[in-house]
């Protein structure tokens, strides 16, 4: 319920009591791991989603969902990456053209 939710508030709360049965109740932890990868996902907390996910994937190495699950953050840290990339090389035109301007004025007086 909590992790599926549209809700983050929902989602963040999901993830708290998952965790508190994982510490508490070790016997349930590999059924809770992949719902603490989905619900960090989902928050966009990806290292911690690939940190679950790779040690249910090491207990269940043919468990289709951590398996789908782990092209989804895979997919995900790539796109995001991209974007910093692109975000990062944006920056760095603007600020050769910003600076080339301003030699240009600097020349002209």
């Amino acid at each position: 319920g909590l992790i599926k939710s549209s809700s983050r508030n929902e989602q963040q709360e999901g993830v708290r009591l998952l965790s508190e049965i994982t510490r508490n109740a070790p016997e349930r932890r590999r059924e809770c791991l992949y719902y603490l990868a989905l619900g960090n996902y989902k928050l966009g907390n990806y290292a911690e989603a690939r940190r679950y996910n790779d040690i249910l994937l090491d207990h269940e190495p043919t468990n289709m969902q951590a398996g789908s699950l782990r092209s989804l953050i895979d997919d995900k840290v790539a796109r995001e990456g991209m974007v910093g990339v692109a975000i990062v090389g944006g920056l760095a035109i603007a600020a050769g053209v910003i600076g080339g301007m301003m030699f240009k004025g600097t020349r002209r007086r």
